[in-house]
């Protein structure tokens, strides 16, 4: 168990998969920029380097909490770190774990590569077992970003030296927690939780890291519990790699609402699993799960079967001091618990793959979250390949949280800039789309969010008027909300046509609003708390009167760098009285 708690970042970095037996990396390493390409993973692995920085992980240099803050362009950087794994782990296979390294990334142990990986946003692991020896061990790291590479699915990090616009500061090498954990050499690699309300059940699928051996005799136990009011367990063997059991729950407290999840009651059951070979335990991990159902019907989106209307808030998941990494886990909580009480029940993560530990809090909250990939901003057939790597490994990553009722592949046509002309582009759009859509059946996709969308589950619009009576006028009439072009843009492509999905209007707002040091600017402007206060209302209250928008997402929860349109300063201290902001959020209940 990890006993250094004053390690930054302490705290269990795979909250759906969670073991007691673990050793966080988080703190100081050697750190060297390479803007020579000089470096040799297996010499500089060896000891024969000298390093001359060091540096926080997980916080990227870029970032004051890193110790370097550097925000310069150094697209190679260098890691080191030397471990000694525990005594009592001897005899089982010692994992490394990384939560996210931008952009790829290779790693060395006693000079052996043990990985690659591509991808800034998402995990990877190797098994390092055959690459240790006794006592010291020396990990090596090496990180190459792509600064300039705009086919890069980059997000809001901006590909010059300085921010400007919507774009902002770079994150280049390590910036999620880094661990080990032992594991024996037949383990649970993965669960998968799909629930199903209507039939009151729980489809568990276990994954283990191999296919089990001719004549062993694996067995499974798995334990469900809510609270104190209902447990049951289930035992079965194990003949293959992925098993599939179905579990009634056996909930019939007001027709299951007793214990389904929503953002008004967050209810989760706990799991855990205990895999035995021959009788004996060989793993045992402990999890959790919702029951809850996200689902169009007739034209409405439904949570649990009944109407639901989504008031989002747009989180560019970006800190003052850790930039994409956030300094604490209680700024991840805390983030949530300032959305709800300005009467958000949910947010629009805005192209950033968030760290599992907000999408815990989320889930144990109740605080609904779309899930979108971080974009490059033009299109190429490398663009292709990485980006659909990468969302392929996020869906992976985050499949099991209730939390997550809708994913967004693309984002106002970043990628894909000339959809509305370009037949391929079209077709990579419907692409994500339907590849989403086949590794999860389970929630809502939208093609395209914002505009320019080829099949969708939901039609969303990006709408920053900011005039109460042109908004009022707009979405007053579904003719007049379906054809209308903010921005100049059209809403389908491709000879795509509405079918009657559920509108959004999935930004909006952006008031400028300067209360703190921050300089800055926004899509209109606010003079003081009074006309801040009046201008939300404004551009709020027409979307929640009109009859055929069915939900919202104001941008945004917080400013960032220049950008000062949000709810709150930088530093996470409200522009108005938070209760003043919830009364124009929440307004009157409109199902």
């Amino acid at each position: 168990m990890n006993e250094a708690q004053q390690l930054p970042r302490p705290e269990y970095p795979r909250p759906q998969l969670v073991r007691e037996a673990w050793m966080n990396l988080n703190g100081t390493w050697e750190f060297e920029f390479d803007d020579n390409r000089v470096g040799d993973g297996e010499q500089w692995g060896s000891g024969l380097k000298s390093f001359t920085r060091t540096i926080q992980v997980p916080f990227a240099y870029q970032s004051e909490l890193s110790s370097i803050g550097e925000t310069g362009f150094h697209d190679l950087v260098w890691y080191r770190r030397v471990v000694t794994i525990p005594a009592d782990w001897s005899g089982q296979s010692i994992i490394l774990h990384f939560g996210a390294v931008d952009y790829a990334a290779t790693v060395w142990v006693n000079g052996k590569r043990v990985a690659f990986h591509e991808g800034g946003h998402t995990p990877f692991q190797a098994d390092i077992t055959a690459a240790l020896v006794p006592d010291q061990n020396v990990i090596v790291v090496r990180a190459e970003d792509f600064s300039r590479d705009v086919t890069l699915p980059r997000g809001k990090q901006y590909w010059k030296e300085d921010s400007a616009s919507i774009f902002y500061t770079r994150t280049t090498g390590i910036w999620q927690t880094v661990w080990l954990e032992p594991l024996h050499k037949v383990h649970i690699a993965k669960l998968k939780f799909k629930p199903d309300i209507d039939k009151n059940e729980i489809e568990i699928r276990t994954f283990l890291n191999e296919v089990p051996a001719a004549g062993s005799k694996l067995e499974a136990r798995i334990d469900i519990r809510f609270k104190d009011e209902y447990t049951t367990s289930t035992t079965f063997a194990i003949h293959h790699r992925e098993e599939t059991r179905a579990v009634r729950l056996h909930d019939f407290n007001d027709h299951g609402l007793g214990r389904w999840w929503s953002p008004h009651k967050p209810n989760l059951y706990d799991i855990t699993v205990t895999l035995y070979d021959n009788g004996k335990q060989v793993d045992h991990v402990e999890s959790y799960f919702g029951m809850r159902k996200i689902s169009v019907e007739a034209g409405q989106v439904m949570l649990n079967n009944r109407v639901f209307f989504q008031r989002l808030v747009l989180d560019q998941g970006y800190f003052p001091e850790g930039i994409l990494t956030a300094p604490t886990d209680e700024a991840l909580r805390k983030d949530i618990e300032l959305a709800k009480a300005m009467g958000f029940n949910g947010a629009r993560k805005h192209q950033k793959i968030e760290d599992p530990r907000f999408l815990y809090w989320a889930d144990k909250l109740g605080y609904i979250v779309w899930g979108e990939m971080a974009n490059a901003y033009q299109y190429s057939e490398d663009y292709v390949r990485k980006v659909t790597q990468e969302w392929q490994e996020a869906i992976e990553r985050d499949y099991n949280h209730p939390c997550i009722v809708t994913w967004v592949p693309i984002n106002e046509s970043w990628g894909v800039p000339n959809i509305l002309v370009d037949k391929r582009q079209q077709q990579h759009a419907l692409a994500m789309y339907h590849l989403t859509k086949s590794l999860d059946d389970t929630r809502l996709v939208v093609s395209n969010d914002g505009w320019e969308q080829m099949d969708s589950d939901l039609v969303t619009i990006h709408d920053y008027a900011w005039r109460r009576d042109d908004l009022t006028e707009r979405y007053s009439t579904l003719e007049k909300t379906i054809g209308g072009k903010p921005h100049r843009r059209e809403l389908l492509v491709g000879g795509t046509v509405y079918k009657g999905q559920p509108i959004l209007v999935t930004e909006f707002g952006g008031i400028a609003f300067k209360k703190s040091h921050w300089e800055g600017w926004g899509y209109s402007g606010a003079e003081n708390e009074e006309d801040f206060v009046q201008k939300l209302s404004d551009v709020v209250e027409p979307f929640l009167q009109s009859p055929h928008v069915q939900g919202i997402c104001y941008t945004q929860l917080t400013d960032v760098e220049q950008e000062i349109n949000g709810l709150l300063t930088y530093d996470r201290e409200p522009k108005a009285p938070l209760e003043k902001i919830k009364q124009i959020i929440a307004g009157p209940v409109k199902y």
